[in-house]
């Protein structure tokens, strides 16, 4: 099936690149989305009408998403999860689980513009691209830990002024 692109789509094509889909990836997923419309005459004379202001809209977006990503330049990612002891996590990560410490962090991220590269299932550091728009993306740090080694960090925190370590009482 023929259509004309509305919106930049990965792999695929730019804004008014007329392409040849699979019915089925059409009428799922670019119609719907309305990321797309049917290459009849019709339609390409009506995208050619729409054309300015469909790549001004776009390039709004962008600018925006382009602004979001330099607030989100210092960002990182802390996931607490329980694990084996050798380091394997009892489920995984999840994009979701992701969006919605970002969302906490005051970003709105839905899970559909997290992408991770592979199945998170073990504790480390981790590299998580978010994608703000299709021109923009950018990559957070994530790091899972389990909850030992949470105990284990707020063990070595140092202590504010004004508390006493209660083992020093006990010596003295």
């Amino acid at each position: 099936m023929r259509v004309v692109l509305l919106s930049r789509v990965e792999k695929l094509g730019v804004i008014g690149d007329v392409v040849e889909v699979k019915p089925g990836y059409a009428r799922n997923f670019l119609l719907p989305r309305q990321k797309a419309l049917r290459a009849t005459p019709a339609n390409l004379e009506r995208f050619q009408n729409m054309k300015a202001e469909i790549e001004a809209n776009n390039l709004k977006l962008k600018s925006e998403a382009e602004k979001l990503a330099a607030k989100m330049g210092n960002v990182s990612i802390v996931l607490v999860r329980n694990a084996s002891d050798s380091g394997f996590l009892f489920g995984s990560v999840r994009s979701a689980d992701i969006a919605e410490q970002l969302t906490e962090q005051g970003f709105a991220i839905s899970k559909s513009q997290v992408r991770i590269a592979a199945p998170i299932k073990s504790v480390g550091n981790y590299m998580i691209e978010v994608v703000l728009h299709p021109e923009v993306s950018i990559e957070i740090p994530l790091r899972v830990m389990t909850t030992q080694e949470q105990v284990a960090v707020t063990e070595e925190e140092p202590q504010q002024d004004g508390e006493q370590d209660v083992d020093s009482e006990e010596e003295a």
